[in-house]
């Protein structure tokens, strides 16, 4: 696929690839609804080259799959972690971010991982609870494993 020099990643993956889970919104990096993990790290395609991502590993919300992606979901439905669902997408791409990078966060790293991401509708308590539910979800998980 070729880009033009001048295009931004959040454009080839919802113009080129059809990958519109990735939100447009502010454009300057500023809200996180444009947030993917390019070679697992966070980053606001808004602001990434499309040819800064050749060769790199990019996971959209749409490639984010497997029982913790879902746990992630599933978590913010329970909790009320999104209203309008707009932000939604890069908040559940950030969750993952810290959560595979810190599995047990406190609430400060919560808010500090989640420091990217605007949310207009909820205020963000449905969103943290929706962050220590998976985690509580994950360490049950862990026990079951090892009562085994």
């Amino acid at each position: 696929m070729v880009a033009r020099p001048s295009e931004r990643l959040l454009s080839l993956l919802r113009e080129k690839l059809g990958l519109t889970g990735t939100k447009i919104s502010c454009e300057l990096g500023r809200c996180g609804a444009c947030m993917v993990l390019m070679d697992g790290k966070l980053v606001n395609s808004c602001l990434v080259m499309a040819f800064q991502s050749n060769g790199k590993a990019i996971t959209t919300i749409e490639g984010v799959a497997g029982e913790d992606a879902h746990g992630i979901q599933q978590a913010f439905m329970e909790e009320g972690g999104f209203q309008c669902g707009y932000c939604t997408p890069g908040m559940i791409i950030s969750v993952k971010a810290l959560l595979d990078e810190t599995p047990n966060p406190t609430i400060e790293h919560i808010r500090e991982g989640l420091s990217g991401n605007l949310c207009r509708c909820t205020g963000y308590g449905g969103i943290i609870r929706a962050v220590n539910r998976c985690c509580e979800k994950q360490r049950e998980k862990q026990e079951r494993g090892k009562t085994r």
